[in-house]
């Protein structure tokens, strides 16, 4: 749910990164950081416990524009990738605005990304929300590496509704700006529509 600060004319979205443990949610923020113009971005901030670590920070993007005369304001939120951390997963999610869902492309992580999926969905489902009604993009990052699934295995399997997807290898930086500007746009989009 988007949050408007009329002070500063702007709309404040939010954007969580989701994925199992190790996929690369943490690397595209960084990736996305490192390459931000120092003006147009917050501080990066990291939540860590001793098991567990959670990545944010906020940035206004120029090129997008305004709607109704505010300035968009992108939060991106990463969640920590293991199953057993379900609670921070679950609070991370509150008030999304539009999620990328990170695939870890390599063939021994297959199971992991299907039942990160379904995490997502059923923490999605209880606080009201739909994935299928959400700005969602899948990216398949580590394609760099020999012992990938085929990328149309990766889409039959994580991606059967056909959102909008993206290969990447996020150390590079490959596909990682494609990807959240593919999920910016949706969100605004969606608030263009005004629909939630």
């Amino acid at each position: 749910m988007s949050f408007i600060n009329y002070a500063s004319r702007e709309i404040n979205c939010k954007i969580v990164y989701y994925g199992p443990g190790l996929c690369g949610k943490t690397t595209n923020l960084q990736y996305i950081y490192q390459k931000t113009a120092p003006e147009a971005k917050g501080k990066m901030i990291s939540l860590a416990t001793e098991t567990e670590r959670t990545l944010f920070f906020d940035f206004l993007p120029l090129a997008l524009g305004e709607i109704r005369g505010f300035k968009t304001r992108f939060h991106l939120y990463t969640v920590p990738g293991q199953v057993f951390y379900d609670a921070s997963r679950k609070l991370i999610l509150k008030g999304v605005d539009g999620v990328v869902f990170v695939a870890d492309a390599q063939d021994e992580r297959l199971d992991a990304n299907i039942e990160s999926l379904e995490n997502l969905k059923d923490n999605l489902e209880e606080q009201g929300y739909k994935l299928e009604n959400l700005p969602f993009v899948v990216q398949y990052n580590k394609i760099d590496l020999p012992n990938i699934t085929p990328i149309e295995e990766l889409r039959r399997l994580i991606n059967p509704g056909g959102v909008l997807d993206f290969t990447a290898c996020a150390m590079t930086g490959e596909g990682v700006f494609e990807t959240l500007k593919a999920v910016a746009k949706l969100i605004l989009v969606d608030l263009k529509k005004g629909s939630r």
